[in-house]
C-alpha cells in the first residue's frame, strides 16, 4: 500500500512571518500528526510506505525530519508560499501524491482551519473521499478497503468503507504521533527532503482570510412595562417558543430557502454575487 501523508506548515505569532527560520513559532497540528499516526499504523498491518509532503519554507525540512524520525519513508517539501489557497494548495499536493492509494491529512489546520484542502485534494486527484474521521482500521483478511469511522450530527456514528484511490482526513484526537527513537532522531538530522519548486505564483493566488463575523440580529422595540422588558431580557418567567418551520419544497426551492436564511443570518459574504443554487 502506497500512503501519502500531507501537512501543513503552520506559523502562528512569528514576528519573521511564514518564511521566518524560527521553528519556536512554527510547527504542524495535531490533526496532521495524527494523520502521519494513522498512516504508519496502517502499514504496520498492511506491507507499505508512508510519504510525507508539506507545503511551505525551507524551515518545514525540520518537521519532515521528525517525521522520518517517528518512521515514514520519505519526505517531500514544495517549495512554495503559505498563503497560497486552498484550491491551488491541492493542485500542488496532487501533483506529488498522484498515484498513491490513500492521502491522509488532518481534518484542518491551526491557522486557517477550513478544512478545505483534503476535499480539493480528492477532486484534482478523481478519488474517493471521507473526511472528519474518527477511526480509521484495516479489517482482517481485506487488502482493498478500510473500515472508517464518521462523527454525525446529533452524536451519531457513521461506520463507512473507503476503496482507494482515496483522500481522507483525521481529526486530532484519533492517534498521537508516536516517539522516535533516540537514534531515528540523530539519523534524521542527515535525511534528505526532496524539494519539489511550486508551479504557481504566490502573489496572483493568495488567499483572503478574514475572521467570521455574524450580521447584527434585527431586534423589536421594546413593549410591555419595565418587569416585561426585564423577563425579556434574562429570558426567564415564560415558556421557549420554537422558530422552526416545517416546508415541503422542491430541491432547486429548498436551497434556495437554505441560502437565503444563511444569509440572513450573516454566514455568507457578498451574497449579492453568490452563485444561483439551482444551477
Amino acid at each position: 500500500m502506497k500512503i501519502a501523508v500531507c501537512w501543513k506548515w503552520v506559523s502562528i505569532g512569528d514576528p519573521g512571518g511564514p518564511s521566518s527560520s524560527d521553528t519556536r513559532w512554527a510547527g504542524v497540528s495535531a490533526a496532521d500528526e495524527a494523520a502521519l499516526e494513522t498512516a504508519l499504523g496502517l502499514v504496520d498491518s498492511r506491507q507499505g510506505t508512508v510519504t510525507v509532503v508539506c507545503l511551505g519554507p525551507p524551515a518545514a525540512d525540520v518537521a519532515l525530519r521528525a517525521a522520518i524520525a517517528a518512521g515514514a519513508s520519505q519526505a517531500v517539501r514544495i517549495d512554495g508560499s503559505t498563503a497560497l489557497d486552498s484550491r491551488h494548495v491541492a493542485a500542488e499536493l496532487a501533483a506529488v501524491v498522484s498515484g498513491s492509494d490513500i492521502v491522509l491529512c488532518g481534518d484542518f489546520s491551526l491557522d486557517r482551519g477550513t478544512g478545505s484542502v483534503p476535499a480539493f485534494l480528492a477532486h484534482e486527484l478523481g478519488a474517493a473521499q471521507a473526511l472528519g474521521l474518527l477511526q480509521v482500521a484495516a479489517p482482517a483478511g481485506d487488502t482493498s478497503s478500510l473500515r472508517c469511522l464518521r462523527r454525525l450530527d446529533g452524536g451519531r456514528r457513521e461506520v463507512v468503507d473507503v476503496h482507494p484511490p482515496a483522500v481522507i482526513s483525521v481529526e486530532g484526537s484519533v492517534a498521537r504521533l508516536r516517539r522516535a527513537s533516540l537514534g531515528a532522531v540523530v539519523g534524521s538530522k542527515a535525511a534528505p527532503v526532496a524539494v519539489v519548486k511550486a508551479g504557481v505564483d504566490e502573489h496572483a493566488t493568495a488567499a483572503v482570510v478574514f475572521p467570521y463575523r455574524p450580521r447584527a440580529r434585527v431586534l423589536p422595540p421594546p413593549h410591555g412595562d419595565v418587569l416585561d422588558r426585564v423577563r425579556g431580557i434574562l429570558d426567564v418567567g415564560g415558556a421557549h417558543t420554537s422558530h422552526g418551520d416545517v416546508v415541503v419544497l422542491e430541491p432547486a426551492e429548498a436551497a434556495r430557502r437554505i441560502v437565503d436564511q444563511l444569509d440572513a443570518w450573516g454566514y455568507l459574504q457578498g451574497s449579492s454575487t453568490a452563485a444561483d443554487p439551482a444551477s
